[in-house]
């Protein structure tokens, strides 16, 4: 059974880092396509970050340069570190995994992975 944990959300300043994390158990990491997303207030839930069975990564347009999708596998935890936070980046944060390879979805509405967490709330202010 797949179960995913985030935490790491807060309120920060426009400009500050945040680093998110998702304790991952019940999966190999090797086999899954995990992935971050978010989802503001009154749109729809958007990839941010994934990070292929293969360690490859891929970032939205909107947050490439500033987030950085990791994992560590002896800890389980898949990360997303984010920097020179902007307001439009204030949003639920899901952490996501998926069977097999990642399919097209990073900056594009997307809720069809297999498995999601709760959520972590991130708030930037101006």
């Amino acid at each position: 059974q797949v179960q995913l944990v985030e935490s790491g959300g807060g309120s920060v300043q426009a400009g500050g880092s945040l680093r998110l994390s998702c304790a991952a158990s019940g999966l190999i990491y090797s086999s899954y396509c995990m992935g971050w997303f978010r989802q503001a207030p009154g749109k729809e839930r958007e990839g941010v970050a994934s990070l292929d069975s293969d360690g490859s990564t891929s970032y939205a347009e909107s947050v490439k340069g500033r987030f950085t999708i990791s994992q560590d596998n002896a800890k389980n935890t898949l990360y997303l570190q984010m920097n020179s936070l902007k307001p439009e980046d204030s949003a639920m944060y899901y952490c996501a995994a998926d069977p097999g390879p990642c399919r097209r979805w990073v900056g594009l509405a997307y809720s069809g992975m297999d498995y999601w967490g709760k959520g972590t709330l991130v708030t930037i202010s101006s």
